[in-house]
């Protein structure tokens, strides 16, 4: 009889080579960081503080040395062929490539399973999001400038759904769950919305070579997918290929991010119960070991692998790469896009009248187009009977939810590089995105407290408020 291999005891709670009190000292200093870490408005919060951060350093002695900072040319080079581009260009046109790459993987994952599943359901916040892009780009045609400056008109049609998150956050119990669903879905629509914008509007002009490139690009992710290649890493040459191709082609790069994004798979292959069977098997092979070939690492290893695939293969590629790469977009990302973006110097500005209406229009379009545009539509299709409002949802909600929509802040600076090359047209239009942002968040909160009244119970401990942080963490999005 082959005797089985149990621990006899727990496994110890510290690795081995760790000293205790240099451990107990670790986690006391990061025990805070990942607190603040796993709240839902802790994003906003980084972002403000890397604007302010950014305002900061442009309107200080060190501004010229900052400057340089983002001009500095990175890149590659080999005999003659040399690609280097600023610091600058790498986070607006790279590392917000991975920005839109997530924003495209929670796309395809609210029309598989969530809320853009069923057109029922998709109704409202489609609605909200198209009344919420129309109403803000109209104010600013009509208020806003003419010739060049109306290029600015898309500036105002975006919503940061990471500060629009954060505010709610801030409600606590006053906020009730449907509210919070329906901004989600407003925001994963209205993120689609932008990105036709940039497509469409701020692309220039369309070369067909650089289109190949990019088709050949999409077409080999195909390939590896009908293949059935679940590694991850095996499709990033085949992405960067297709990034390259959409930036030769004259669109825009990060384009490229959301079609990858959406062409992710979204059905799990094990799925829960295929990863508890085939978890449980491999946990019974490993007690049925004999004690020497449970003491041999290679074949101990071998069973952990299959464990790691089954893991791996409970969630659908999609959700995988969201839970990865959400932190990385959360904390390192966006506040790197607003310093780089945030920075405008203030000394000696002169608002002359084309820049003071490219301000004054995207300002307008935020803090009041917005919110006219998200109660407008959604009281024409629920007139309509084309779409009913959630339990619980009411008038006063939706004119909290319209408020907080104005914050633009990540999507309304990215649109504001790509629509403006004269400098006091971009400064004025980042200070108008700055400032109402704030506006809309500022009056968001006040909104809230004062149509929403909290919930029974709203008061609660901090052992509770910390428990449901922790119940919460992994959820939200970019």
């Amino acid at each position: 009889m082959v005797e089985s291999v149990r621990p006899a005891e727990p496994p110890p709670s510290e690795p081995p080579e760790a000293w205790a009190p240099a451990l107990r000292l670790a986690r006391l200093a990061i025990r805070p960081l990942d607190r603040f870490l796993r709240l839902q408005a802790a994003s906003g919060l980084l972002l403000i503080g890397a604007a302010a951060v950014a305002l900061a350093l442009a309107n200080s002695p060190w501004a010229p040395a900052w400057a340089r900072v983002w001009q500095l040319k990175l890149g590659v080079s080999a005999g003659r062929f040399a690609f280097e581009r600023p610091l600058e260009w790498w986070v607006n046109d790279g590392l917000m490539a991975v920005f839109f790459f997530v924003v495209g993987l929670e796309i395809r994952r609210e029309i598989a399973h969530g809320e853009l599943s069923d057109w029922r359901r998709a109704a409202l916040p489609a609605a909200a999001a198209l009344g919420g892009m129309v109403a803000p780009a109209l104010i600013f045609l009509i208020v806003g400038p003419g010739g060049a400056g109306r290029a600015g008109w898309g500036v105002p049609v975006a919503t940061d759904i990471a500060f629009a998150v954060g505010v709610l956050t801030l409600l606590g119990k006053r906020v009730p769950a449907a509210l919070r669903v329906l901004l989600l879905a407003l925001a994963v629509i209205d993120d689609l919305g932008a990105i036709l914008v940039i497509a469409v509007f701020y692309s220039g002009g369309i070369s067909l070579a650089g289109l190949a490139v990019a088709a050949a690009g999409l077409i080999s992710i195909l390939i590896l997918q009908w293949l059935g290649v679940r590694r991850a890493f095996a499709y990033l040459p085949p992405a960067v290929v297709a990034w390259a191709g959409t930036y030769a082609a004259g669109v825009h790069p990060t384009v490229a991010g959301v079609v990858i994004g959406m062409m992710t798979p979204v059905r799990a292959w094990l799925g829960t119960g295929g990863f508890m069977a085939s978890v449980e098997e491999s946990v019974g092979e490993l007690q049925r070991l004999p004690p020497r070939e449970a003491a041999d690492p290679h074949r101990v290893a071998l069973v952990l692998q299959r464990i790691h695939r089954s893991r791996r293969e409970a969630l659908s590629p999609a959700e995988n790469l969201i839970e990865s790469f959400h932190p990385w977009v959360a904390f390192v990302i966006m506040p790197v896009f607003a310093l780089a973006n945030s920075g405008v110097t203030l000394q000696g500005l002169q608002l002359s009248e084309e820049p003071l209406r490219a301000l004054g229009g995207i300002a307008l379009g935020l803090v009041l187009g917005k919110p006219l545009g998200v109660l407008l539509a959604c009281g024409l299709v629920l007139a309509l009977g084309l779409a009913r409002l959630p339990a619980g949802i009411g008038a006063r909600h939706l004119a909290v939810l319209g408020q907080v929509a104005g914050i633009g802040f990540t999507m309304s600076l990215f649109i504001a590089n790509l629509a403006y090359r004269d400098e006091r047209l971009l400064a004025a239009a980042k200070i108008g995105v700055l400032g109402a942002s704030a506006l809309a968040g500022v009056l968001g909160l006040a909104l809230g407290r004062s149509l929403l009244a909290a919930a029974p119970g709203a008061a609660v401990s901090a052992d509770e408020a910390e428990a449901q942080v922790a119940r919460e963490e992994g959820g939200g999005r970019s």
